[in-house]
């Protein structure tokens, strides 16, 4: 998976996943260019301290995963 700098950006982003501690709300959309990368940045929303880090699947793993 890879990550453009900014939109319309060739330069790409290395993602570094770390082990979670805390649960965040994102916006995300879907838009990928012919490249593979994704165009647009995430955005954060809030703090999700009602969700703890075993309610959610790991990266690339659930049903939001598998109906991408």
């Amino acid at each position: 998976m890879r990550f453009s700098a900014t939109s319309g950006s060739r330069d790409v982003l290395d993602a570094t996943l770390v082990h979670p501690g805390l649960v965040a709300e994102v916006s995300a959309d879907r838009a990928i260019d012919h490249g593979g990368i994704f165009r647009h940045p995430l955005r954060f929303q809030r703090l999700r301290l009602d969700v703890t880090k075993v309610d959610v699947p790991r990266f690339g793993e659930g049903p939001a995963a598998a109906a991408g």
